[in-house]
């Protein structure tokens, strides 16, 4: 099956991403996953996911497959990692949200663009962009 993940822009705690990740991780075990998605586990955004909460990445997929909701790895992850504040969920939502804008995920974005047939759709300016309309949640 050729699943895309949940939507970056869903929040758990008020963290964006996360959910996402976990779906991936989740997604992946259950050979559900989109090809596509398979050689970027653990590493880009999932990676400066984890290392923002100080939690390795090998140690959270093994804990997403023992079970549980994502408000509860999210509460897994601020105990082995650490705790955010109302600033860090600021910070990593402003720098997620944005990621592809005028950074060093630009190049990326615009590959992605091209080999997707998007290179044309100039309303698609960060990377949330891209995956909205690559997995069919924005047209």
């Amino acid at each position: 099956m050729n699943t895309p993940p949940k939507s970056g822009y869903e929040k758990t705690g008020g963290m964006a991403y996360f959910s996402r990740m976990l779906d991936k991780i989740r997604l992946h075990a259950k050979g559900e996953l989109r090809p596509d998605f398979h050689a970027n586990l653990g590493r880009g955004a999932d990676g400066w996911c984890t290392g923002f909460l100080r939690v390795n990445y090998a140690d959270l997929k093994q804990r997403v497959l023992e079970g549980g909701t994502d408000e509860d790895i999210l509460s897994w992850c601020f105990a082995k990692g650490r705790q955010l504040d109302n600033t860090d969920l600021m910070v990593w939502n402003s720098f997620i949200t944005k990621l592809g804008w005028n950074d060093m995920a630009s190049p990326r974005l615009q590959k992605l663009k091209a080999e997707s047939g998007l290179a044309d759709r100039n309303e698609i300016v960060t990377m949330f962009d891209y995956f909205e309309a690559d997995e069919g949640r924005k047209t």
